[in-house]
């Protein structure tokens, strides 16, 4: 490795583990030669040395399995690169299913696995004893075998990384720590050794276990924290047949491995244990290191592993391992810039999948670097999905001994965590939960996601198949299109901008022509400079020279990084999201409720739609404005938090005489479905485009301000797009048969033509819904009078294509 460290460089990659190595890489290869890698101590010491080095393609969501696959083909093509050997072995891999639940989501992740060409094979009992003759099958229902999966040498990978990397030009010093990133003007500047300062303009921190308290010294939030993880290797096992494929069996926590005649075991199992947590800090000098045996800890998941390959209950253990293994709050990976501080990115939380991901996650890195941008859908691997609180001690280390399970438990879906809940509650929390609220996690809000009828339990029964809350949702979605429904806004990010630039900056960084007149409001997007979409949101003029700005719940960090980034200093920006609640009244009897409880005119006439006001509400002042993401005739109503409650039940008690009932985010959900009302982070992404997205209502080129992302929209506005939205719903349309959710493949004929990006059952219309994108020279009109079809589960199911709206424009303009 290199010897003297330069004084200047355009990058600074900190961390010398497979992920360091793998951005290195990427961004010299990409054309940005001038990147230095700096390791505190050798390559490796971290937490990459100890790795099971599992290299599996198929992961939870398709964007994991994508930037797996991609990871799989790199080590191939730099192994002949370099000339160094990765260990790489090809050996296969089985997940096998033990109940049907567990088969059913294998079967999804298969089905969602054809969008990226990834080889699955679906196997039954038969199979699997064919390809893994030591197996106890006897209670094995079926599961999916990976031809092209397989094991590698964690060193020997990153080895072969760093070799590759310097051979594009990178610089490489090992025993080289990092004293202080240096920040001005929250930009990055350089970084301090123990050498000297390195001036530079990015930094990367690929620094794993280590990266929640470096990111804490400057002030940014990473939230990510170890646990112990745990593995055992066997003495050599003289009937161990060779080169079996690696097996997963999730519903006994286990993997296991095959190696030179020997067996690894390893676990990710439930209630795991936090590491380091006498102090809740990684120690600085922590290299190769690892922790005392915990048996009483590991040995009920020995058991199960004796139950699955009864020749290990005579196997003699030659060495016992814990050691460090960061997670993060969702399992998923933290990429991105950070909101903090501009020009520093990171590339970590990999919870313990960091071998068969770093290959992907390094290059997607280096690209969102180089371009300030990136053009698919990353936002689940973003680390801006989350806000300060999740990197707080409190709240890390106790929910990461929830997600390390996580990996291995069933994925369900609408999953709520159970640890560190109640970050933030409403005023009248308990007053919801009294009408049945069964609450899940927006943000940092507890909100009510149904409720439960006829003093049921308000709890979650986890399926595939039929929810239990599909009543609570059939009544409140049909009770808002007769009467009226109230709805839990609060959660929805809420920024202010204010300044006499204030219109002149919205119009330079919103694709819509904004309104700057008082109480009017603007639908608009904002893009990146390739014209991806960035924001999805409504601004609100709410007096001169002062907007207001309503997103998303998930997307407060994400949005908020983005208008600041391109917003000017010469305009007041501030984050309003927990000083007002928001309560949507939606439905034809809402005008006649808010007309009792408030002293206005809230005729069409007086109030129109997409206009906002002050108004009194009883004795106090709240802002209204009437707008409606359920598609029907509705108002918003924004509260001071101090006068939240007494509004709140002033609705209820007035909401009697009119058959108001609580509705919750399933049955919106559902309602905006209806509408034709498209979700950043589903349906749209920077992946996207207006005109793909059929948003090009939302685009004002008649404004003179030259919008960012105006110069490439005007590059494809009058070309064919690649792919387009569109709606389906099912020919033959039960509730939960089948269960829609997204990344399902949309098929003409035989041939795949797109994926679906949403779904949801319509009790409403009694259909079964989906959204997704096709690519096809065919329209969607044309599409309609062919066979589609959409695959869930290893099964098609034919669709109708929707031309328009289940629901029309009319209810809402009444």
């Amino acid at each position: 490795m290199e010897t003297k460290t330069p004084t200047s460089a355009k990058v600074v990659v900190i961390g010398g583990g497979i992920a360091g190595c793998s951005v290195a890489y990427h961004l010299a290869k990409f054309g940005w030669k001038d990147t230095v890698l700096l390791e505190r101590d050798q390559l490796t010491s971290g937490t990459t040395w100890h790795a099971a080095g599992l290299i599996g393609q198929l992961g939870a969501s398709a964007t994991i399995t994508r930037l797996r696959k991609y990871s799989l083909n790199l080590y191939k093509e730099l192994e002949k690169k370099t000339g160094l050997s990765t260990g790489l072995k090809q050996n296969g891999a089985i997940t096998v299913a033990s109940s049907e639940e567990r088969l059913q989501e294998l079967l999804r992740q298969a089905t969602a696995a054809q969008l990226f060409d990834v080889n699955v094979e679906i196997v039954n009992k038969e199979r699997i004893k064919e390809l893994y003759p030591v197996i106890n099958d006897e209670d094995i229902l079926g599961g999916v075998f990976m031809p092209e999966d397989g094991q590698a040498d964690p060193v020997g990978v990153t080895n072969v990384l760093a070799k590759a990397a310097k051979m594009e030009g990178v610089q490489i010093f090992e025993k080289t720590p990092v004293e202080k990133i240096l920040i001005k003007d929250k930009k990055i500047i350089g970084v301090q050794t123990k050498f000297g300062k390195i001036d530079c303009e990015y930094v990367v921190l690929a620094t794993g276990m280590w990266s929640r308290q470096i990111g804490e010294d400057i002030g940014v939030s990473i939230p990510l924290y170890p646990n112990e993880h745990f593995y055992i290797i066997t003495e050599p096992i003289a009937k161990l047949p060779k080169n079996l494929p690696v097996l997963r069996d999730y519903n006994s926590c286990l993997y296991l491995k095959e190696d030179a005649g020997k067996m690894l075991v390893g676990i990710f199992e439930p209630n795991a244990k936090p590491a380091f947590k006498e102090k809740g800090l990684v120690p600085e000098d922590f290299s190769f290191g690892e922790f005392p045996d915990d048996f009483d800890h590991f040995e009920p998941y020995l058991e199960k592993s004796f139950q699955r390959l009864p020749l290990l209950e005579t196997a003699g253990i030659r060495k016992f391992f814990s050691g460090p293994e960061s997670f993060t709050p969702d399992t998923q990976y933290l990429l991105g810039e950070t909101s903090e501080v501009n020009n520093l990115f990171t590339c970590c939380g990999f919870n313990s999948i960091g071998i068969a991901s770093a290959g992907g996650a390094g290059r997607v890195t280096a690209e969102w670097m180089i371009n300030g941008h990136i053009s698919e859908d990353l936002f689940s691997l973003d680390i801006k999905r989350f806000q300060k609180f999740h990197s707080s001690k409190k709240f890390i280390m106790e929910r990461v001994s929830e997600t390390l399970g996580d990996l291995y438990g069933m994925h369900w879906p609408y999953k709520q965590p159970k640890t560190s809940r109640d970050q933030r509650i409403l005023p009248y929390h308990d007053k919801l939960k009294e009408a049945g609220a069964c609450f899940g996690v927006s943000g940092e809000y507890e909100r009510p996601m149904w409720y439960a009828l006829n003093n049921e339990k308000a709890e979650y029964e986890y399926s595939f198949d039929y929810q239990n809350w599909y009543p609570s949702v059939e009544f409140e979605t049909k009770n808002t299109i007769t009467n009226v429904g109230l709805y839990e806004l609060s959660p929805f990010s809420k920024y202010e901008i204010i300044g006499s630039a204030a219109h002149s900056e919205l119009q330079r960084i919103c694709t819509a022509n904004i309104k700057n007149e008082i109480g009017r409001s603007t639908y608009t997007q904002m893009l990146n400079e390739a014209g991806g979409i960035e924001t999805d949101l409504t601004v609100l003029c709410i007096e001169k020279n002062h907007f207001r700005i309503i997103s998303s719940a998930a997307t407060r960090t994400h949005d908020k990084a983005h208008i600041l980034r391109h917003l000017s200093s010469d305009v007041k920006f501030k984050d309003i999201t927990d000083e007002l609640i928001c309560l949507g009244i939606f439905g034809p009897k809402s005008r006649d409720l808010i007309s009792k409880i408030a002293k206005e005119d809230f005729s069409n006439e007086a109030f129109k739609f997409g206009t906002g006001k002050h108004i009194k509400v009883g004795t106090k002042k709240v802002w209204a404005q009437r707008l409606s993401y359920v598609g029907e005739l509705g108002f918003e109503i924004y509260i001071n938090l101090k006068d939240a409650e007494e509004i709140y039940q002033l609705i209820i008690e007035e909401g009697k005489n009119h058959k108001l009932s609580h509705c919750g985010s399933h049955a919106m959900d559902t309602m905006r479905m209806e509408s034709g009302f498209l979700h950043w982070g589903h349906d749209i992404s920077p992946e996207e485009n207006q005109y793909q997205a059929g948003l090009n209502f939302a685009i004002s080129y008649k404004k003179e301000i030259d919008f960012i992302g105006k110069k490439n929209l005007l590059k494809i506005k009058d070309k064919t797009q690649d792919k387009r939205f569109i709606m389906l719903s099912f020919k033959d349309s039960k509730p939960g048969h089948p269960l829609l959710l997204h990344e399902e493949p949309i098929y003409l004929n035989n041939e795949i033509i797109g994926r679906t990006t949403s779904g949801n059952y319509s009790f409403n219309y009694k259909k079964n819904l989906s959204f997704g994108y096709v690519s096809s020279k065919h329209s969607n009109k044309e599409l309609s009078n062919k066979n589609l079809y959409v695959e869930v589960a290893k099964k098609k199911y034919q669709v109708n294509v929707e031309v328009t709206s289940l629901k029309g424009k009319e209810a809402r303009f009444l």
